[in-house]
């Protein structure tokens, strides 16, 4: 009878890309059981979004097929989301922090992290979005959720997240009128902040994306003081005036210890609803040449597409409207790259410092 030991010297084959490690030794492997001719086992990930998982599954058949004695095999793709470890407090429940930032306003940064996290949740993940942006919140209307608010928990005192196409949605703009300007001092922003992070009954979260205001400011710093944020994406188009708000951004993040995952050119080309062929009307490779002066990714291009536009408008982000599209394909593949530089981070048991406060 085939023993397990055998079993896991053919899985052992299996080298994850990213790792540099075979399955085994990782510890992937998990509740193996040999009945006869028939092997059944778990291939545990580090997230649900691994862009190879597909791959294991098929290089583990073919590996245990090869096997003396066994016809068939039952393998369970599963995940457990790691988390970093960190000396700042951590929201209790939530394994990663993702700031979704920009240097400048008008790049798309909202529209990304709307789409971003929806993609995220589409692979099982337990998703959350918090909009950081206090002047002036876009999340409601982009996850179709304006006119809701919030009910408390009067145990906890907590707000309950509005949730939609499997996101966990807090914003200021659930507790305010949408057309009412918020006139606050910077004082204000930070602890308005302070409570959307810490007074929110998330619940178990494998990722928060946390869309950012434009700038380097108040909600920057105080997102950075107060949370271990595990890393954050920077989101850019491809033009001169954008990218030097960008190079700002990566440098803040570098200054307070936050990991830069990479960099996300939105509006890299427009395509043409009539004809299909495509233009760069903002440039081209401006993300490119950023990258390789920060020694970071280019996680994505992302076109500027009337579809994108037009759904994010109406509340029903590409992703959730037309998720077999090319374009919700370009954001897949963006949730896959970002989980699986978050495991790498986490493997390495990064501790990020306080950022102590002038």
């Amino acid at each position: 009878m085939l023993s397990e030991a055998e079993v896991l010297t053919a899985l052992s084959t299996i080298i994850d890309p990213d790792f540099k490690k075979d399955i085994v030794s990782l510890g992937f492997v998990k509740d193996i059981r040999i009945d006869g001719q028939q092997v059944s086992l778990t291939i545990e990930l580090t997230t649900p979004a691994c862009p190879v998982k597909e791959e294991f599954r098929r290089q583990a058949e073919e590996a245990l097929l090869a096997l003396d004695g066994i016809e068939k095999t039952h393998i369970t793709m599963s995940s457990r989301v790691t988390a970093g470890v960190s000396s700042k407090q951590a929201i209790p429940g939530i394994a990663n922090i993702i700031a979704v930032a920009s240097g400048k306003g008008g790049v798309g940064k909202s529209t990304t992290a709307v789409n971003l996290a929806v993609a995220m949740a589409q692979t099982g993940a337990r998703v959350g979005l918090l909009d950081a942006d206090i002047y002036g919140p876009s999340i409601p209307r982009m996850m179709g959720l304006c006119g809701f608010k919030p009910e408390v928990d009067i145990d906890s005192n907590k707000m309950q997240p509005l949730e939609n196409y499997g996101v966990k949605t807090i914003s200021i703009g659930y507790l305010v009128d949408e057309n009412k300007a918020m006139i606050w001092r910077g004082p204000m922003v930070a602890s308005a902040l302070s409570q959307l992070l810490s007074d929110v009954a998330w619940g178990a979260l494998d990722y928060l994306f946390v869309d950012m205001p434009p700038g380097t400011g108040d909600a920057q710093l105080t997102l950075s003081q107060k949370v271990p944020v595990t890393g954050a994406v920077m989101v850019t188009t491809p033009q001169d005036i954008a990218l030097l708000d960008c190079r700002k951004g990566i440098e803040m993040f570098n200054q307070v210890q936050v990991p830069i995952l990479g960099i996300v050119e939105n509006m890299s080309q427009f395509i043409c609803p009539h004809c299909g062929e495509s233009s760069p009307i903002f440039s081209e490779g401006g993300a490119d040449r950023l990258s390789s002066e920060f020694h970071t990714a280019v996680l994505a291009h992302i076109p500027l597409n009337i579809h994108i536009r037009e759904l994010s408008d109406s509340g029903t982000p590409v992703t959730a409207a037309l998720p077999d599209s090319e374009q919700a394909l370009l954001y897949r593949n963006l949730a896959g790259e970002i989980a699986r530089k978050i495991s790498i981070i986490n493997s390495r048991k990064i501790n990020i410092p306080v950022v102590m406060q002038n």
